[in-house]
C-alpha cells in the first residue's frame, strides 16, 4: 500500500463510493473459492484501501493488470501468435467496467495492461519477436476499437531503459526483485493457493509443448522444473509494477482468495478459472453467448471466422451438422461485437467506447516512461 493510501481520511462519502467500486468488481471475480456468491465489499479491505486512496484524493481509479503475455505456442489452443477476438471481447470487458465505474465515482477508472510475456517468454519457448508482435497489435487493437480512453499496455521494454537486452532485462528483474529457487520451493510446500498456482502453470507448460521428442514423464519433470521459473519471474515483474506504480490497485488474471492484496479478475466466460484468452480461442455459441476453449475443441464446434485478414473465432454450427465454409469472413455482429454482452457468465456491457485517450501511466509519451536503471 502507498504511503498516501495510509494517510487517506476514511469519510463516510469515500468508504461508500470505495464500497461502490469494489461491489462492481464481485461479480467478475476469478476464484476457486466455492462460495464466491456470498461476497461482499467488506470481504476485501485491501482493495478497498487502495481505492479509497484515490477516491480520498478525488483523482481517477488506476488498475494496474498484469496479463496479455503472448499467445500459447501450441497451435492445437490458439490461431497463431498474434491477438484474436478473444483478446477484442477481454479489452472491451475491461473498457466496459471502467465505463461503469464512472457511472459511480465521476472521475471514472483506468486499467493499465502490464503484459508480461518477455519477463518469462524464454522459460515458455516463445521468441521475443512474437512478443513484441502480440503487445502491438493489442495497442493496435485498443486504439482501433476506441478503448484508449480507459486502456494503456505496459511492458519489459518500459523498462531499466533502452540499452539492455530482453535477457539482461529479465535476469536484473530476477536477481533483484525475484524470490529464492530455495523459498519458493517451500512455499509451494507449505502454501496450498502457492501449490495450486504451482500445478496450474505445470499443467498449462504440459498443454503448451509442442514437438516434444521424450518421455510423457520426461516432460511433466521438464515443465515442473520451468513452473517454479515462471513463477518466480512472475513474482519479480509484480514488484516491478508495484515500484513504476505503487498505488495502482493491483488486479490478476489468476484466481484469489479474499483478503488477498490482488483482486483476481475473469475477462471471458470460460470452463474453469484458469483458462485466458491467450491460452485458446472463442466459441460464439447459437444462443449468442461465448465462450473459451482449446482451438482443437472449437473446430469440431464451429467454423473458423477471418476478420482483418487473420483468424478471429469459432462460430458455431447452426445444425450441428458439421456443414458451413470454413474461414468465412466476419459478420456484421462479429465485426462490431454486437451481442457479446449476453454472456452471461461475465454479465459486461460489451458497447464500443470512443474517444482517443491520453497514456494511462500519467498522460505523458510513452517513452519518457521507462524505469530507470538501477
Amino acid at each position: 500500500m502507498s504511503e498516501s493510501a495510509t494517510a487517506t481520511v476514511l469519510t463516510p462519502d469515500v468508504e461508500r463510493v470505495s464500497q461502490e467500486i469494489v461491489r462492481l468488481l464481485i461479480p467478475h471475480r476469478r476464484t476457486v473459492e466455492p462460495d464466491a456468491h456470498l461476497d461482499r465489499p467488506d470481504d476485501f479491505p485491501e482493495q478497498l484501501r487502495q481505492i479509497a486512496d484515490f477516491v480520498g484524493n478525488n483523482e481517477q481509479v488506476i488498475f494496474s493488470l498484469p496479463g496479455f503475455p503472448c499467445k500459447s505456442p501450441n497451435t492445437d489452443k490458439v490461431f497463431g501468435h498474434l491477438p484474436d477476438h478473444g483478446e477484442r471481447l477481454a479489452l472491451r470487458f475491461l473498457d466496459s467496467l471502467c465505463a461503469e465505474i464512472g457511472k459511480v465515482y465521476a472521475p471514472g477508472a483506468r486499467v493499465l495492461i502490464c503484459s508480461d510475456g518477455h519477463i518469462f517468454g524464454d522459460v515458455i519457448r516463445v521468441p521475443d519477436e512474437h512478443i513484441d508482435a502480440y503487445n502491438d497489435a493489442l495497442l493496435d487493437m485498443i486504439h482501433a476499437e476506441n478503448l484508449a480512453d480507459h486502456l494503456d499496455c505496459f511492458d519489459l521494454r518500459d523498462c531499466y531503459g533502452p540499452d539492455l537486452s530482453y535477457d539482461e532485462k529479465r535476469q536484473k528483474a530476477a536477481v533483484t526483485l525475484g524470490p529464492t529457487l530455495e523459498e519458493l520451493r517451500a512455499e509451494v510446500r507449505a502454501d496450498e493457493a502457492s501449490l495450486r498456482m504451482y500445478r496450474g502453470i505445470t499443467r498449462f507448460l504440459v498443454e503448451d509443448t509442442a514437438g516434444w521428442e521424450g518421455s510423457r514423464s520426461a516432460l511433466q519433470r521438464d515443465c515442473r522444473r520451468r513452473a517454479y521459473e515462471v513463477i518466480l519471474r512472475s513474482r519479480a515483474w509484480s514488484e516491478l509494477i508495484a515500484e513504476s506504480y505503487p498505488r495502482n490497485v493491483r488486479l490478476s488474471i489468476h484466481p484469489q482468495n479474499r483478503g488477498s492484496v490482488k483482486f483476481g479478475i475473469r475477462l471471458l466466460g470460460a470452463a474453469d478459472a484458469w483458462t485466458t484468452p491467450w491460452h485458446s480461442v472463442l466459441l460464439h455459441r447459437a444462443d449468442g453467448t461465448w465462450e473459451l476453449m482449446h482451438r482443437r475443441e472449437a473446430e469440431k464446434l464451429g467454423r473458423e471466422v477471418h476478420q482483418d485478414g487473420r483468424p478471429s473465432h469459432f462460430e458455431a454450427f447452426a445444425d450441428g451438422t458439421g456443414d458451413g465454409d470454413t474461414g468465412a469472413d466476419a459478420s456484421a455482429d462479429a465485426r462490431t461485437g454486437a451481442g457479446a454482452g449476453s454472456d452471461a457468465r461475465t454479465g459486461a456491457d460489451l458497447e464500443s467506447r470512443t474517444g482517443a485517450g491520453s497514456d494511462l501511466r500519467t498522460g505523458a509519451d510513452r517513452a519518457a516512461r521507462t524505469v530507470a536503471a538501477a
